[in-house]
């Protein structure tokens, strides 16, 4: 049978070639991360109202500011759904990497949406142990080849959008704004969908699954496994979350921190590559159009006005030229 997942030993190995020249043997990731479980949040309390819903509200704005990552349950995201989508990509990607590679009629994905590895990566530190399916909603529909991964993709997308969108409001609404931006701005020709794979890795920990980042949208939805691996930055240090198979993980990207002037909070995060074991996890990113401008709802901004097409553009140029993400202290005022 052919290989299924990608080359990189050998597409990479002038960097594994490097970095035993310079006798360095791991990237610095410890090998003792504390394990917490993320502030998890009952959804269905808002169908309550009341009291019981405000307070529900007000631990979601809560955990968006103290820790920038939260799990909801009940979310509205049936669980037959969650593991249809579990099951549909596993099915893809046991497709041989050719097969992948190549867009073969069987997969028929947008052009470009297959995506493994760090190109730009200079060292091992940069490089991503992973390899995605990184698809447009708009996109979806017009997938040919493997029907029930589409419609099980279709179905699962409009379920994570309502609830972003849902999610998005109420963290307006703490702040003080009953706002119509995000119904009007993050459509399903601008939010997409990233199935992600993480094969074994036999020199881990020498590279990450996914290297540390912050997300560049409003909110990134989460479907993960339960083999773990997910790592994020609390009271400056990193700690691992601990998977709860009934719960969907919610944080806050980029431009959500700028349009709340720095309330709530964009995480760095990581995937811990695993030795023995493959990891499946697939995420919904709630992102506006390229021309959408982004600025603070409250007066005093820390941050310049911009557009989100002008903050991925200076991204991929740091990404280009220095190696990783910058983000929002470039757009410091």
């Amino acid at each position: 049978m052919e290989e299924s997942y990608p080359p990189f030993m050998e597409s990479y190995k002038h960097l594994f070639d490097i970095n035993e020249a310079s006798n360095k043997n791991d990237n610095g990731v410890p090998h003792d991360v504390e394990e917490c479980e993320l502030p998890l949040i009952d959804l269905g309390r808002l169908e309550q109202g009341g009291r019981e819903g405000e307070n529900c509200k007000r631990e979601i704005a809560k955990a968006s500011r103290k820790w920038g990552f939260f799990q909801v349950i009940n979310h509205g995201v049936s669980s037959d759904i969650l593991e249809k989508m579990r099951c549909e990509q596993v099915k893809a990607f046991k497709k041989s990497y050719c097969e992948k590679a190549s867009n073969h009629r069987d997969l028929n994905f947008p052009v470009g949406s297959y995506r493994w590895g760090t190109p730009s990566a200079t060292c091992l530190r940069q490089l991503s142990w992973s390899e995605a399916f990184h698809v447009p909603l708009t996109d979806i529909s017009n997938m040919g080849g493997l029907t029930s991964l589409r419609t099980t993709m279709e179905q699962f997308a409009n379920m994570v959008s309502d609830l972003a969108e849902t999610l998005a409001e109420i963290l307006a609404e703490e702040l003080g704004h009953k706002s119509s931006f995000f119904k009007e701005n993050c459509l399903p020709s601008t939010c997409y969908l990233r199935m992600n794979r993480y094969p074994p890795c036999p020199v881990s920990p020498q590279v990450f699954g996914l290297m540390p980042h912050t997300d560049s949208d409003f909110l990134t939805i989460l479907h993960q496994d339960q083999i773990g691996g997910l790592q994020l930055v609390k009271d400056g240090k990193w700690i691992a979350v601990k998977p709860n198979k009934d719960a969907l993980i919610i944080n806050i990207g980029d431009l959500f921190q700028a349009w709340s002037n720095d309330v709530y909070k964009s995480v760095e995060h990581r995937v811990v590559a695993n030795r023995q074991t493959e990891r499946f996890s697939t995420a919904f990113f709630f992102c506006p159009s390229y021309d959408t401008m982004i600025q603070s709802c409250v007066e005093n901004s820390i941050y310049r006005r911009f557009s989100f097409k002008e903050f991925r553009q200076q991204v991929q140029d740091d990404v280009k030229r220095l190696g990783y993400k910058v983000g929002l202290p470039r757009f410091i005022l």
